[in-house]
């Protein structure tokens, strides 16, 4: 693992509804940080894949960073059991102090909310806000139909740049993630500015 990389962002589910597969790519996910000693940054609910995923760090003896709204800590409840659960503002001062904590995005199956903040992560990566490696971590082609195919259509249409393919990479071994992010790694240039 690269030595730069110590925190890595994961967007995912609220949901407790989903099917076992998703439950245990959550699980399996979390041991994988902490066996490459990477610390969890995630919004921190204690719910769905994001509950099962941070419980499995912190049981594996990893560190996890929650950052939650107030009014969703009061609607589902944030995670006191966790190394440390930030009590934010807003949904935008959160997805700022997740990026911010962040040296890379993993994003694991997730509705609405998990596209709203993958998609920002792009664009501000597509307007040179960043080069932070981002990972999709595909469970059952979750993603492939998104983030392959319209993507593909966008372009074809000429309203994504061909070359913006390249900021993220979709896969279904997770096993290869920290490598992957490694190989992604690029220190922030000169042209990456400020989010603030």
């Amino acid at each position: 693992m690269n030595n730069h990389i110590k925190s890595v962002c994961v967007y995912c589910g609220s949901s407790n509804t989903v099917a076992q597969e998703y439950k245990d790519a959550a699980f399996n996910l979390g041991k994988i940080l902490v066996k490459n000693n990477l610390r969890l940054v995630y919004g921190g609910g204690q719910v769905g894949l994001m509950g099962i995923i941070s419980n499995s760090v912190m049981d594996a003896g990893g560190e996890v960073l929650g950052i939650i709204p107030r009014y969703l800590h009061e609607y589902e409840g944030g995670h006191f059991g966790i190394t440390e659960l930030r009590l934010v503002s807003t949904m935008h001062e959160r997805k700022e102090q997740m990026f911010e904590n962040s040296d890379a995005f993993v994003v694991l199956p997730g509705g609405f909310g998990t596209l709203d903040e993958i998609c920002e992560v792009i664009t501000w990566r597509q307007i040179r806000l960043h080069q932070k490696p981002i990972i999709f971590a595909d469970v059952n082609g979750y993603w492939k139909g998104l983030f392959s195919d319209f993507v593909d259509h966008m372009i074809a249409e000429k309203f994504v740049n061909p070359d913006h393919k390249d900021f993220y990479i979709i896969t279904e071994n997770f096993e290869e993630i920290p490598g992957l992010i490694s190989d992604m790694y690029v220190s922030a240039p000169e042209f990456v500015q400020e989010l603030s």
